[in-house]
């Protein structure tokens, strides 16, 4: 069971992972031993998955992002598993979710500029049938992250 201290550390290195140690034990009134246990127990019991640096993506060159909304007509475990391979290996792509409703996914691609996203439709489509693509280009980012709310765990 996770407590506050639990939760609050969780949420400090979701907001930057490479705190000093230190720093996270005086903002949640642990000892430096104390705390490091504590993080190495929720990195034990799978809480933490990974550290990660987030890149500024303008100084990347791919300010440009593009959902692509895709449906198939084809949905057996060995189509899937080929646009799964299709869709990993093209590095633009930085998300993809299989969903309900009118689509059956949207994946996330950045680029430098969006006429770049025909290069990335062409390698999806060589490799797996579709049968219709809606792309939709963001105009403005209102809100982005990857932290996840820390309430709901137990």
């Amino acid at each position: 069971m996770l407590d506050e201290r639990d939760r609050k550390l969780l949420t400090l290195l979701q907001e930057d992972a490479s705190v000093a140690m230190a720093d996270l034990a005086e903002r949640v009134n642990l000892s430096l031993s104390a705390c490091s246990r504590r993080i190495q127990r929720l990195e034990e019991a799978g809480y933490l998955s990974r550290r990660i640096v987030v890149l500024d993506r303008e100084k990347m060159g791919v300010p440009t992002t593009v959902f692509a909304l895709i449906k198939t007509a084809h949905h057996s475990d060995e189509w899937i598993e080929t646009f799964r391979r299709a869709i990993s290996d093209i590095p633009e792509i930085v998300e993809a979710h299989r969903l309900t409703g009118n689509y059956d996914y949207i994946v996330k691609v950045v680029l430098p500029r969006v006429e770049q996203y025909d290069m990335v439709y062409k390698q999806i489509v060589r490799k797996v049938e579709l049968f219709d693509v809606t792309a939709s280009i963001s105009m403005e980012v209102l809100k982005s992250g990857t932290a996840v709310p820390v309430r709901y765990a137990e």
